[in-house]
This record gives C-alpha cells, sequence and structure tokens, in this order.
C-alpha cells in the first residue's frame, strides 16, 4: 500500500482527538483497518511506539506527545496557509452563520445585510436568533452578535466592540394616561416595571449623580422583544435599547420618560472563537460590520 505522509499524519491526529481508531474512521469517513494502517506506519517510519493501546483504552506515550503536539502545530500552520493562498485573487464565498438576540430580527439588520450582500453576493449569511448564550464551536456557529458589558463576555472568546447601544426608560402613551408621567428618578419606585431575567434595580445617571431605585416589578421576560411588546402593551415601564424606538411597530407607541438621567447601557460585540485561521468569508463579515458608519445615538422625544 502507498501512504501518504501528510494524511497519516492528519490520521493520527484524529485518532487521539477522537479517542479511538473507530471514532476517527468515523469521522475521517475510512475503515478502522486503514487508520490501524496509517498510524502503523508513521510508528514504523519513526521507529517509536506513539500510542499505547488495549481493547478499551487509548493514550500516548511519552514520544507520541511530544510528536502529536507537533503535529498540531504543522498541521495548523498547513491549513492557515492553504485558506490564506486560497483567498488571493479570489471573491469571499461560502455560507456565514451567525447567531444573535431574537430582538435583532428588525428592519436595522436587514437594511444591514442587504448592504453586505451587495459587496459580497457569493456570501450566504445564516442568522439564528435566539436568547440564549449559544456554544460557537459545540453548535456550528463562526459568529455571535452579542449585546453585553465587557465584564460579562465569556472568556477565550475574541469580542470585537461594533458600537455602544444606549438605552432609555420607555413606557406607553396609555400607560402615562393611566398612572402620570415620572419626574424624578425616585418616582420610578412606584411605577410598574417589565424586567429582563432577574433585574430587580436600575442604576441611573443624572443631575444628582448616580442612584440606584429598586424596582417594583410585575413581569418578567427572558428576551427585550417580549419586553418591548409587554410595555407597548401598557403593563409597564422599563429600559428599551434605542433602535426599538424606531421599529414601526413601536414608534407611535413607545414614549421615553426621564430624558435627563442616562442609564449605563452596554455595547454590541461581534464574537468569534479565534484570530487565526479565519476564512475570508467570516473576515469579510467581520470588517464589514465594525467598519460599517456607527449612527448616530438616537434620543427620542418625548411625546413621539
Amino acid at each position: 500500500m502507498a501512504v501518504d505522509t501528510l494524511t497519516s499524519i492528519r490520521v493520527f491526529r484524529q485518532v487521539v482527538e477522537s479517542g479511538s481508531f473507530v471514532a476517527a474512521a468515523e469521522r475521517m469517513d475510512l475503515s478502522t483497518a486503514m487508520v490501524s494502517k496509517h498510524v502503523a506506519y508513521v510508528e514504523k517510519r519513526l521507529g517509536v511506539r506513539l500510542l499505547n493501546r488495549n481493547s478499551r483504552t487509548l493514550s500516548l506515550t511519552e514520544p507520541g506527545s511530544v510528536y502529536f503536539e507537533r503535529c498540531k502545530t504543522i498541521l495548523d500552520d498547513l491549513e492557515a496557509t492553504e485558506l490564506e493562498l486560497g483567498s488571493l485573487g479570489t471573491a469571499p464565498r461560502g455560507t456565514v452563520r451567525i447567531t444573535c438576540p431574537s430582538w435583532f430580527a428588525r428592519q436595522r439588520l436587514a437594511d444591514m445585510l442587504a448592504e453586505f450582500r451587495l459587496r459580497y453576493p457569493e456570501i450566504v449569511v445564516d442568522v439564528s436568533f435566539e436568547d440564549r448564550l449559544v456554544d460557537l464551536v459545540e453548535e456550528g456557529y463562526d459568529l455571535a452578535l452579542r449585546v453585553a458589558r465587557e465584564s460579562s463576555l465569556a472568556p477565550g472568546l475574541i469580542a470585537r466592540p461594533v458600537r455602544p447601544v444606549p438605552f432609555f426608560i420607555a413606557a406607553s402613551r396609555e400607560y402615562l394616561k393611566g398612572h402620570g408621567t415620572p419626574k424624578s428618578a425616585e418616582e420610578l419606585a412606584h411605577h410598574d416595571f417589565v424586567a429582563v431575567g432577574n433585574m430587580d434595580a436600575i442604576s441611573l445617571t443624572g443631575p444628582e449623580g448616580k442612584i440606584e431605585i429598586p424596582l417594583r416589578v410585575v413581569l418578567r421576560y427572558r428576551s427585550m422583544g417580549g419586553v418591548a411588546n409587554a410595555v407597548a402593551a401598557g403593563i409597564g415601564l422599563a429600559p428599551l435599547p434605542d433602535i426599538l424606538f424606531e421599529e414601526p411597530e413601536f414608534k407611535e407607541v413607545l414614549t421615553p420618560v426621564l430624558m435627563d438621567y442616562s442609564i449605563q447601557g452596554p455595547m454590541l460585540y461581534v464574537v468569534y472563537v479565534s484570530r487565526k485561521y479565519l476564512p475570508l468569508k467570516i473576515r469579510a463579515f467581520i470588517d464589514f460590520l465594525t467598519q460599517l458608519t456607527k449612527p448616530e445615538e438616537l434620543k427620542p422625544a418625548a411625546g413621539r
């Protein structure tokens, strides 16, 4: 059997990472016997035993551990070089899988994706709207758009800031007619609130400095879109992101209150696994997103 050394190295790496010859064979679409032959070829060529194996367990020998680490580096560098050379002189193409919060499913994102398609017609964007923290590696996503404070970002991921996301305390016109408009931060404690998750208080900065107000929460949602709909229905007040005030279903319904007070808003980040070995299609989307002209901060006029 003529054996390709590079293929045998790849098979050896897959065996180690999969934990068994059978699993490696399934992932590489080879027979278990062929996988065994590739590993045996590498061991014979090197003159050392790389794996300790019996019917139940598989482990690296000391030389095998050294060889495995070197193989990973060589194969990763080779993959990066192939990606780089493959992208030279060619247009970005392929599918980019993205996850983002459900309240991003609005016209502003659609407009942005329309512009992206004009620039990169050979890239298909596959967007999933989910109100949970998605594991990018386990679930096969290329990118995540996350609205968060830096301290809450998961370690081990790359997070590039895109723009601040200003928040304003919002109410429906009907709610204000029935309950009155709060004139000071302290008055918020006497109003009904719709909360995202476990929020029980709100921090504001105003003329008298920073102040924290306990909230009378009457309803909790796990998605920002749900909170906006509840506020529009007149259930209570809630801090909402700027982009929702301009949406057609909310534009004539939601009204900001206490405009002299600011809320420390989060940042929109584009999150991905690693800077290394980024395919051109992913790099194109990240660069497009971070280079967009940042929209002016929305300051809704009272009584809209």
